[in-house]
């Protein structure tokens, strides 16, 4: 990476980002005139002048702080998800996006694999179990199999097909419903109640935003049956939260694997207790080297701003907005 120089040290760079590395910060801060602030207390002499904007997909960029951000020209999202970000608001401004795709997904789907077995073998209950001291004196119940079972997955993208290629390793069949059917080998199902309806574990690992809000419903776990597991390793909004609850309550479902939640970082207090569930604080693509990949991107994704090239990672919205200039 080079040195600072003038033209750089004179461009605000606001970062509201939750995940980006202390090495990638400091480079930045090196490059750029860089303010770290909260989000929800971002003060107003940055938002004034402030010319970039790093936030994560836990963050976002709310219309609000757009707003107060009259300079503002490029958001870098470090994260693959950006549904946190109010890509009208930017958009309507010609402000790009760009966010941190394929350089996590082997993690998410490394910790998609993870989730399930721990879930599936009640590997969480069974250290617990071994913690309290309660091996000496009873047995540990017997668990679910997870080799040669059937894997439903919703959201055949990056990730999703990066799951699947892991669970044929298990022999799983894997099943999918996306928006479209696709050229590949796994079945497709035409709606999600379907899928559930033909799998043991449903993986959620769509993409998020409000036509995905609470996709997986009443009906979904109700298909999913007494037997089934879920797993969501993409977005919390995608489950009905409360409605899960309850189907664990009926045992209307097996149980749960989650790395993510509707009100980040607050969990259900109703989950805390149940040996059914793991619950994990979003740690998909929490490894060292990933997220120095993904810190990287973001300052690729400056530096081509800032020198006048083209963006290494945009949106596909931005992609659209820039080809229409």
């Amino acid at each position: 990476m080079t040195e600072a120089t003038p033209s750089t040290k004179d461009i605000d760079v606001l970062t509201i980002c939750q995940l980006l590395r202390p090495a990638e910060e400091r480079w930045i801060g090196s490059r750029y005139r860089l303010t770290c602030a909260d989000k929800d207390a971002v003060p107003d002499e940055i938002a004034a002048k402030a010319r970039a904007l790093i936030t994560s997909g836990l963050d976002g960029a709310p219309a609000s702080l757009i707003e107060r951000m009259p300079k503002l020209e490029i958001i870098t999202v470090n994260s693959v998800g950006y549904d946190l970000v109010d890509m009208k608001k930017a958009l309507s401004r010609h402000i790009p996006v760009t966010h941190t795709p394929d350089v996590l997904t082997d993690d998410v789907a490394d910790l998609a694999i993870g989730l399930t077995i721990m879930t599936s073998r009640r590997l969480a209950q069974a250290d617990r179990f071994v913690r309290a001291g309660r091996w000496t004196k009873e047995k540990f119940p017997v668990a679910g199999k997870v080799t040669g079972k059937r894997m439903g997955i919703l959201g055949l993208g990056r990730i999703g097909r990066a799951i699947a290629k892991r669970a044929e390793g298990f022999g799983m069949q894997i099943l999918y419903t996306d928006r479209a059917k696709m050229d590949t080998p796994y079945r497709f199902l035409p709606d999600l109640v379907s899928l559930a309806k033909e799998s043991d574990f449903l993986m959620v690992a769509s993409s998020a935003g409000p036509d995905a809000k609470h996709l997986v419903n009443a009906a979904v776990f109700e298909a999913l049956g007494p037997d089934g597991i879920l797993i969501n390793i993409a977005r919390g909004s995608v489950v009905d939260e409360a409605v899960l609850i309850a189907a664990l309550q009926a045992g209307k479902i097996a149980g749960a694997g989650l790395d993510v939640f509707e009100h980040e970082p607050n969990v259900p207090e109703a989950l805390f207790g149940r040996d059914d569930v793991v619950l994990l604080p979003h740690i998909a693509s929490s490894t060292r080297e990933t997220r120095s990949e993904m810190g990287r991107l973001v300052i690729k994704n400056l530096e081509a701003w800032f020198t006048g090239k083209p963006l290494v990672t945009p949106t596909p919205e931005t992609l659209a907005m820039l080809a229409n200039r």
